[in-house]
């Protein structure tokens, strides 16, 4: 029999935009019992994306609790709800990539439903991500509500209310994740041709420079002491390489993963973004402007979001409370970072990444991810063995 789950799912931000956060609570359907809570701040969003973003929060848990679940997700967000129901257009970009995320979320679910509650039976899910807003905020919990109401205002005022849970009165939060995390170090392969002239360097196999074998030698020293227990690499010389590298100097294991390749660019493969701009300006532009673009007979970044997305998950429910050195390029690396950060794919067009650089991301069990470094070079400005 399929199992059946719960979503409630709240977000709201404190100025619209302003300070804003999501709350999220998993639930068993048959017997009530709750299986997993969320909540964490988003930085300056408004109302609609904290929605969406509790939404996706409690389809991923959902499905890393019970994968192939029934849901039914219950949100006091009639535009959220309308929208991934299929009834309303999604006409903000923003939105229409969360969508897409959310979708992506519940791809790895059975049934999914979306149903409309008023915000007094969602008072557990508004209670988190108030906490999260606080925490944005900088604020003691008794602070304002989101759209500037008393805190709790909106569930106690309504006429079918509920006492809140004592249990609940201290939810975890970012800043309160359980357990040890899954920490992955994401190394770039180091410097080659192409990315010293700013090429397109997508599936080609691309051999790394001198320059590139000492920069990889540099991230080897870095990491020789920080206990690795496994190095997984993309299957492309240029970051097997460098993996290699690292599995001299630290001893851990290494595998290649397909699921960590590069994006394939397509025609635009070794030419300069000036080039493949001139040739074709009208394909740049639509690429530049949604992620479900790909190159001519390349990518899209969704679809290579898919991918480096489930070889995530897929690593963390294998290797749990390890710590893993993923081998990879931009677009991967680039990609995870926005998972954790809760960004949309927008978001990759404003992150630098040099080569040979590292990432550090934390991943916990219980839902939140926290970046402790990103482009990080500091080895690279030291003599390499």
């Amino acid at each position: 029999m399929t199992r059946k789950l719960i979503i409630e799912a709240d977000g709201g931000s404190r100025g619209n935009p302003g300070p804003a956060g999501f709350g999220a609570v998993v639930r068993d359907q048959a017997t009530g019992e709750l299986l997993r809570e969320i909540c964490d701040s988003i930085g300056t969003a408004t109302n609609n994306v904290a929605e969406y973003s509790g939404l996706i929060a409690g389809l991923r848990a959902a499905a890393e609790i019970s994968p192939g679940a029934d849901v039914e997700a219950r949100m006091d967000s009639r535009l959220v709800v309308e929208q991934m129901s299929g009834r309303w257009q999604i006409k903000h970009e923003n939105l229409r990539s969360l969508a897409r995320t959310a979708r992506d979320a519940a791809a790895g679910l059975g049934r999914v439903r979306y149903t409309w509650v008023p915000r007094a039976r969602n008072a557990h899910a508004d209670r988190l991500a108030n906490q999260a807003m606080d925490s944005a905020m900088g604020e003691q919990p008794a602070g304002g509500g989101r759209h500037g109401k008393p805190r709790n205002a909106k569930v106690l005022s309504e006429p079918d209310a509920t006492e809140p849970d004592p249990a609940a009165a201290s939810p975890r939060g970012w800043a309160r994740a359980d357990g040890q995390p899954t920490t992955t170090l994401l190394l770039r392969h180091g410097q080659t041709e192409f990315s010293a002239e700013r090429r397109f360097a997508g599936r080609g196999d691309i051999a790394l420079t001198d320059t590139g074998r000492r920069q990889a030698v540099a991230a080897a020293d870095q990491l020789a002491a920080r206990g690795i227990d496994a190095i997984v690499t993309s299957p492309l010389q240029r970051a097997r390489k460098t993996a290699e590298a690292v599995a001299a100097a630290t001893g851990a294991p290494l595998a290649v993963d397909d699921g960590l390749v590069e994006a394939d660019f397509g025609k635009w493969e070794g030419l300069t973004f000036g080039e493949a701009a001139q040739r074709w300006p009208e394909e740049m532009s639509a690429w530049l402007a949604s992620a479900d673009v790909a190159p001519p007979g390349g990518e899209s970044f969704a679809d290579a979001a898919r991918r480096v997305l489930g070889t995530l998950d897929r690593l963390l429910a294998a290797r749990p409370r390890e710590t893993l050195l993923l081998v990879s390029h931009v677009t991967p690396i680039k990609t995870l970072a926005c998972r954790a950060l809760l960004a949309p794919p927008a978001a990759m067009f404003r992150i630098h990444l040099d080569v040979a650089s590292l990432t550090e991301i934390d991943w916990f069990a219980d839902g939140p991810a926290l970046v402790r470094s990103l482009n990080d070079t500091a080895h690279l400005r030291q003599p390499a063995r």
